[in-house]
This record gives structure tokens, C-alpha cells and sequence, in this order.
């Protein structure tokens, strides 16, 4: 018999060999439990136990709530809490933008700054010049009574004539003496009226108020947010009545005039209304006198 024959039958003998676990009483050694094995028993019994050990982790990491507490594993409720935070996200960064752009709209109004529109010389240049006669330059009579209705229309329609086009109604801050009318020309966008200290400064149609506050230049500034993005502003008031935040009504006493601020030359108000961001002749829908 070879070595590795006899060597095989020495491990299976002691494999096979059958022992006995005993459990005695230490005071009376009174045999208390006994327990006949053998190696590949134990073995087997251990491989066993390994294999239901490893299966019932896998079940609770795969299908109960308990794989959360294991780090570094990502549940389906944390992955759907990840998507919505960053669609959140993505709604505040927009609204961010949109609340930066309508602060900009804001400080335009209250510094009188705006965009002028800039031409390209060379788009409107005409690339080949022609000689045109007196007779082409004569309208027609189709082109005649066209100007007549346009002109007819424009002579009764008020509302035609602002910019941006508009429909509003509007309530008289107060009444007095127009001392500087709307000039864009002069950079002047806003219509001045001169009145008694104190008097009553009303709002000209229901809004909330966006800016109440004082100042360097303009004294006692409030400013009004209407309806279809209106701007109404009220400037070098004496006293301010309404808060940031509170809702007036038409006609609600919002300050008081007064003459406040480096750029005021007397007791007025300097009142100026704006839409998407371009002044409006307030007098086109107010009679300030």
C-alpha cells in the first residue's frame, strides 16, 4: 500500500471516528448532556450553518428596510428624496434668477437708468443707391385713404399712443400744478406736481407695496406693484404711511408730500409709472389737475 493510500485512510479514520461531547457537573460530576460526533459531522454542520447565515444577510439586505443602515448602500426612498431635491434645486435657481432680474427691474426705476437700443450703421445701409422719381415718391390713392382711417383712429384711441401699449385705469395720487411734464428726451420719466406740504398722497390702483423707504436722492421713495406688471412710484414724500409687504387699495392714503431728498427743489411729488421695465406719460391716463 503507498503512502498516499495509507496517509487517505488515516484522515477518513479520523474523520469517521466517532466521539463523544460530554457535559458533567462540576461539583458532582453527574453527567448533565452527551453528544456523539465525528469531524465530517461538525464540518457539515458548520458548512451548514454558513450557508443559512450568508443567505438570510442577503434576504435582509435586498429586501427589508434594514439595507439603509448599512453604509455606503443607497436606498430607493434616498435616491427618490436626491431626485426631488435636485429638481428643488433647479425651481430655487430659476427663481433666483427671475427675483434678480425683477430687483434689476427695480433699481432701473428708481435710478432712471435704461437701455437704449443700439443700430447697426450697416444694416441699414442701402447696398446699391438708385435714383427714384418725384412720381414714385407720390402716394397713391389706396395709400391716401389708408393714412385717413390710421390718422382717424389714432385722433380718438389715447391708449395707441403709449409705450408698450396698455389698458389701464387709473386713480389721481392728488391734484395740483403740473411743474415738469414726461420727457424722455430730457431723461425726465415721470410727470412733477406741485402741492401744499402734507397733502395726501393716494394710491393710484390696488397693489402691494415692494419698496418704502428713504433715499439720498429721492427723499421718501414708496413704490407700488399693480396688476399686469405694473409699477407706480411715488417719490420725495414727506412722511411714508405704508410698510414693505402691506396690500393698499385704490385711493388709500400711502404718504404724505413733502419735499425730501437732494434732487427735490420744493414741495411735490414726483410720480412715475412703469411697465415691464419702460417709463408710461402718466398724464395719457391721469388728470393731475
Amino acid at each position: 500500500m503507498t503512502a498516499k493510500r495509507l496517509k487517505r485512510k488515516k484522515i477518513a479514520k479520523k474523520l469517521f471516528t466517532k466521539n463523544r461531547l460530554v457535559i458533567l457537573n462540576e461539583e458532582t460530576f453527574e453527567e448533565v448532556f452527551s453528544l456523539r460526533l465525528t469531524l465530517m459531522n461538525v464540518f457539515v454542520v458548520a458548512t451548514v450553518g454558513a450557508i443559512l447565515i450568508i443567505t438570510a444577510t442577503t434576504y435582509i439586505i435586498a429586501f427589508t428596510p434594514l439595507r439603509e443602515y448599512i453604509p455606503g448602500y443607497a436606498s430607493s426612498k434616498l435616491k427618490k428624496e436626491a431626485t426631488e431635491l435636485a429638481l428643488k434645486s433647479d425651481s430655487l435657481a430659476k427663481a433666483v434668477q427671475k427675483n434678480e432680474a425683477y430687483l434689476h427691474s427695480i433699481k432701473r426705476v428708481l435710478t432712471g437708468d435704461l437701455d437704449h437700443a443700439a443700430l447697426n450703421k450697416d444694416s441699414i445701409l442701402a447696398t446699391k443707391i438708385e435714383p427714384v422719381s418725384a412720381e414714385d415718391l407720390q402716394p397713391s390713392e389706396t395709400d391716401l385713404r389708408l393714412r385717413a382711417e390710421v390718422a382717424k383712429e389714432d385722433k380718438y384711441n389715447l391708449f395707441e399712443k403709449a409705450h408698450p401699449k396698455v389698458d389701464l385705469v387709473l386713480f389721481p395720487p392728488l391734484k395740483g400744478m403740473v411743474t415738469e411734464k414726461f420727457s424722455p428726451r430730457n431723461k425726465h420719466y415721470s410727470v412733477d406736481v406741485a402741492v401744499a406740504k402734507n397733502t395726501p398722497i393716494k394710491s393710484v390702483q390696488s397693489g402691494t407695496v415692494i419698496f418704502a423707504d428713504w433715499t439720498p436722492s429721492s427723499g421718501n421713495v414708496i413704490i407700488l406693484r399693480h396688476n399686469n406688471g405694473f409699477l407706480s412710484v411715488y417719490k420725495h414724500a414727506a412722511t411714508l404711511n405704508a410698510a414693505q409687504g402691506d396690500v393698499v387699495k385704490t385711493g388709500e392714503v400711502i404718504a404724505l408730500a413733502g419735499s425730501t431728498g437732494q434732487e427735490s427743489t420744493g414741495v411735490h411729488l414726483h410720480f412715475e409709472l412703469w411697465k415691464d421695465g419702460y417709463p408710461i406719460d402718466p398724464e395719457q391716463f391721469i388728470e393731475f389737475e
